[in-house]
């Protein structure tokens, strides 16, 4: 796939870069912001003759609100507005995220579990529309719904004590009810930009050609990603195989709740990390040797397991240092698969988040490799504009920075490394050829039957047993 079809396909794409990095705070000294912005502006520049234009912060609502709903710090305020100014002022197209998991600290005790939650969240969002909606782009409600609550309160994997299991689901309610009611308040203020939140898309391959890992993978699916889009895209929380709704059984649900939910979205903005391998649980001794499988029961695996799934490492594929498979088709396979799910529901799509683990690719003493780094973002695009050629409407691609949230990243990297055991010490496989010679298409396509969706796994193969 040439670079010309590359630019003419995804030609309709606002490229931009995101950050962690909170307005309403003072900024970090300009050595800590990192020059990864200026090597993605970079390969952008060299691949497809672009540059970013469009720049995403996180407004800072802690700082914003420290004292309580309605009081507002004023200093916090200043700051916002000098750093929209500022990227007004440089050319850059601003965009706000209103929360990035983090919320203050007189409403940080119930969290998300607390309805109350959601209130005080639009009428903060309502706030900033008025002041700032002449000159922000683009609004993002929730820089991740995932983590605050199925990680949080859910699972427990963030804040000691908080994981409640089932009991926790109100939390996935109530931020989808929070983006919902937040959509609405910056609408009615004027605000000029496009108005969105964020889903963590999780996707991969069956482990093994068994029907029941097939089964196993649909529900990781449910559980990351139906678990959140069904109620803002379809009006109605997610129904297991077995005929139940996890969320609504917890009692959360009130009249008029959905019909707020499914408040149109401008956009969708999708968090990409990496494809998971999935199997069915008493499928880990087909798949792993037997001194393997006591190991892959890791902290993440005994949560999972009892939603009848667990994640096992992909063979012989390269992985940042992270631990994550480098797959550059995983993203376009696992929109596909949203695709399929909801068709013509799905607004437009801005994939954000994405590009931390190419930054360290490195060659074999030990300096950047440049040339495998931009062959990785080549091949996932040429997979991206098939997509786009397809009828999947992409409106967004942002690089975020590879510095933000690291000892998460670092945390959980020992939990759910997902790639080849023992990483570290396995020997790097050769770039693969398709990555050179016409990016991932190089592969032979099949249709999928519903949407006509080019649908080409090549990964399968490297990690079916």
């Amino acid at each position: 796939m040439s670079d010309g079809f590359l630019h003419e396909s995804l030609s309709g794409v606002d490229w931009g870069v995101a950050t962690a990095d909170t307005v309403a705070a003072p900024p970090p000294p300009a050595q800590e912001r990192g020059g990864h912005f200026g090597q993605w502006t970079d390969d952008l520049r060299r691949l497809l003759g672009v540059t970013t234009d469009t720049h995403r912060m996180v407004a800072g609502w802690p700082l914003l609100q420290p004292d309580g709903p309605g009081s507002w710090d004023r200093q916090a305020l200043d700051r916002c507005e000098r750093a929209l100014d500022a990227l007004l002022a440089q050319g850059k197209r601003p965009a706000l995220t209103l929360v990035d998991r983090t919320l203050p600290s007189w409403q940080d005790a119930g969290g998300w579990l607390a309805r109350d939650t959601a209130e005080h969240f639009a009428a903060y969002a309502a706030e900033l529309g008025r002041r700032f909606g002449d000159r922000v782009e683009r609004w993002i409600t929730s820089t991740d719904l995932a983590g605050p609550t199925l990680a949080d309160h859910v699972a427990g994997m963030y804040s000691p004590g908080r994981g409640a299991g089932r009991a926790g689901l109100p939390a996935v309610h109530h931020i989808l009810l929070a983006n919902g009611l937040a959509t609405q308040a910056l609408r009615a203020t004027g605000a000029a930009g496009r108005i969105g939140t964020t889903v963590t898309l999780v996707g991969g391959y069956p482990a093994t050609d068994d029907p029941y890992d097939r089964l196993a993978l649909e529900r990781l699916e449910s559980w990351t990603n139906r678990v959140f889009l069904d109620p803002l895209l379809l009006g109605e929380h997610m129904v297991t195989e077995d005929g139940l709704e996890p969320v609504a059984a917890t009692g959360c649900v009130r009249p008029g709740d959905l019909d707020v939910i499914t408040t149109a979205q401008d956009l969708l903005a999708v968090s990409w990390h990496t494809p998971f391998r999935v199997t069915a649980p008493e499928n880990l001794p087909r798949v792993l040797p037997s001194t393997k499988c006591r190991s892959a029961l890791n902290e993440v695996n005994r949560l999972l397991v009892g939603l009848g799934f667990a994640i096992v490492p992909f063979d012989e594929v390269e992985t940042t240092a992270y631990g994550w498979p480098i797959i550059p088709e995983g993203l376009a396979d696992a929109v596909a698969g949203l695709f399929d799910l909801y068709g013509d529901l799905l607004p437009p799509l801005s994939v954000v988040d994405n590009g931390m683990g190419d930054l360290d690719l490195v060659d074999g003493s030990g300096h950047r490799d440049d040339a495998r780094r931009r062959a990785l973002l080549r091949a996932r695009l040429s997979w991206l504009a098939g997509l786009v050629d397809a009828g999947v409407e992409v409106c967004g691609y942002e690089y975020w920075s590879v510095l933000d949230n690291l000892e998460a990243k670092f945390r959980y990297t020992r939990l759910y490394a997902m790639a080849v055991p023992d990483h570290e010490l396995a020997p790097r496989p050769a770039m693969p050829s398709d990555w050179v010679r016409g990016g991932a298409f190089a592969a032979p396509p099949t249709t999928g039957p519903q949407t006509g969706l080019t649908l080409v796994t090549p990964a399968q193969g490297a990690g079916t047993s």
